[in-house]
């Protein structure tokens, strides 16, 4: 008999793990039902499958650029307020072992991206903390600005120094420090936010709106036929 206990156990938690399982499989089906609903009442197109192309093509993200098994899904692309958009969950895995045992770890983004005019230079601009502060007195060069509130709430990193000061002109830097978890990042001709988690259906209005007012206040001129950007 004294086979039967473990082997009790064994059963129970084989069924928890099924039944997590399975509810996982209907949240992310609902999740995904609702995406493509509220993607449609937009106006927006949806894609539901993995994409290991759009995601290689999002990988100048230096948030992104990590691990393997990238890939995005629940794609939602069109046109919002004038301008081409594109929104995605975004997934990568990365792998550890002690010599022992083996953890894959899977992390996802939802990322939201704007078609821009122009090819423009390279702008990364993220929210101060803790790593930052090291990798700065290590040598990592941030971009400081007139208001310190700004400079203490946001590294802003870019080799056209120039650029990025006619990006955070006073108007983008009042605007980002009412939006001090935003994750901005600029190259080609392309702008994209992003945060940590899956992308969530009450959350696309929202997030479409920001990135759109971004770009509203990025300045014309840099967007001009003569304007050379270093």
């Amino acid at each position: 008999m004294d086979f039967v206990v473990p082997i009790l156990l064994f059963i129970v938690f084989a069924a928890l793990v099924i039944g997590l399982g399975i509810y996982a499989h209907i949240t992310e089906r609902k999740r995904r039902d609702a995406l493509a609903a509220t993607a449609s009442r937009l106006g927006l197109s949806f894609a539901p499958d993995r994409d290991y192309e759009l995601a290689g093509r999002f990988q100048w993200i230096d948030a992104l650029d990590h691990g393997s098994n990238r890939y995005a899904q629940n794609a939602v692309a069109g046109t919002w307020r004038n301008h081409q958009v594109l929104l995605f969950d975004y997934h990568y895995q990365v792998t550890t072992s002690n010599g022992k045992t083996t953890q894959t770890t899977h992390y996802h983004h939802p990322v939201f991206s704007l078609a821009l005019p122009q090819p423009c230079p390279e702008v990364r601009i993220v929210p101060e903390n803790l790593g930052s502060k090291i990798a700065q007195a290590l040598g990592w060069e941030d971009i400081d600005f007139e208001s310190a509130e700004f400079s203490r709430a946001f590294v802003v990193r870019s080799k056209d120094r120039k650029f990025a000061y006619d990006i955070c002109h006073p108007r983008m830097m009042e605007f980002l420090l009412a939006h001090r978890d935003l994750q901005i990042e600029i190259e080609g001709d392309a702008l994209a936010t992003w945060s940590t988690g899956r992308l969530q259906p009450d959350a696309i209005e929202a997030g479409l709106d920001l990135i759109a007012a971004i770009r509203d206040l990025m300045p014309n001129y840099l967007f001009s036929e003569t304007q050379n950007h270093a």
